[in-house]
């Protein structure tokens, strides 16, 4: 199978394309730059370069392909609202491109923005739209593209994706911690990420287009919940710094943007992923993995 991979050169899709490489398929991958190129060719997958918001490119790379993974996102927080629209345009593109074929498509959002007072499951609903939660876009655009008679899959990916060489939320805390002098968490710490390494989360995005299962909402989790007081510590240990509690104003003078963040609470199921797909994380979980790979 030929897959068009956008974000070929990023954290997660590079994972992705080495998955796809190493079980047999062949891979487009949507790069930005020369530099994005050149890593992903050096894989062994076939590159185009060009912007995943140029309808062209991407539905060219859709059309000349057995399925699309899409995993392009610009992570630029301060235009946060922006980019999960422009997310929702480039997922409306593919659905048009696809429509009416056989081709999967596979977009990626996160169980972070399921607001339930329990563990979230594959079978759980958006709680609210784009206009009260922005990444919630991307799946309204993936029911909009199941409408219109595109086999789509949502990966809903947890808040931390880890492994060494992840620029992701854990690394965010880390400099957060450096510099401040202090490893923080919010009140009492006990509200809880999920977490999965990133060859697991690659190898779910695989096992979908092969298996294309009658699932269309699938949760690469490999750690459940793993309460942030726990990162922190991790953290406190690795910088030898003090560990802290932040609660009100202190809690933005910490983290500054990511204080929303730092204080979510998401327990998350994988169960019906791995009785789907045969699925198993085997990768380390995320405290070692910061305690190996991210000092």
């Amino acid at each position: 199978m030929k897959v068009f991979v956008t974000g070929a050169s990023g954290f997660v899709g590079s994972a992705i394309v080495e998955e796809l490489l190493n079980n047999g398929h062949q891979v487009l991958g949507l790069v930005r730059n020369e530099k994005g190129a050149e890593m992903v060719a050096s894989l062994g997958a076939e590159t185009l370069l060009g912007d995943v918001n140029d309808s062209d490119i991407i539905t060219k790379g859709a059309q000349t392909c057995d399925a699309v993974i899409h995993t392009a996102f610009n992570h630029d927080f301060t235009q946060y609202k922006a980019s999960c629209e422009a997310d929702r345009k480039v997922i409306g593109i593919f659905a048009d491109a696809l429509a009416g074929t056989s081709k999967p498509l596979v977009v990626t959002s996160g169980v972070g923005i399921l607001h339930y007072n329990r563990e979230v499951t594959e079978m759980d609903a958006l709680t609210a739209g784009a206009d009260v939660i922005p990444r919630a876009a991307s799946e309204e655009a993936a029911n909009e593209a199941a409408a219109k008679g595109t086999d789509v899959y949502v990966v809903r990916l947890p808040a931390s994706v880890h492994d060494a060489g992840d620029h992701g939320f854990v690394p965010m805390v880390i400099n957060m911690a450096r510099e401040h002098g202090a490893s923080a968490y919010v009140g009492d710490g006990s509200n809880v990420w999920p977490a999965v390494h990133r060859t697991d989360a690659a190898a779910v995005y695989r096992l979908i287009i092969e298996q294309k299962p009658d699932l269309k909402t699938l949760h690469p989790v490999g750690d459940k919940g793993i309460p942030f007081i726990e990162i922190a510590k991790a953290v406190a240990k690795g910088l030898n710094l003090p560990l802290v509690s932040k609660t009100g104003d202190g809690v933005t003078a910490h983290f500054g943007w990511l204080a929303h963040f730092a204080g979510i609470s998401c327990l998350a199921s994988s169960e019906l992923t791995k009785q789907t797909l045969g699925w198993e994380p085997k990768g380390l979980g995320l405290l070692a993995d910061v305690e190996a790979n991210y000092f």
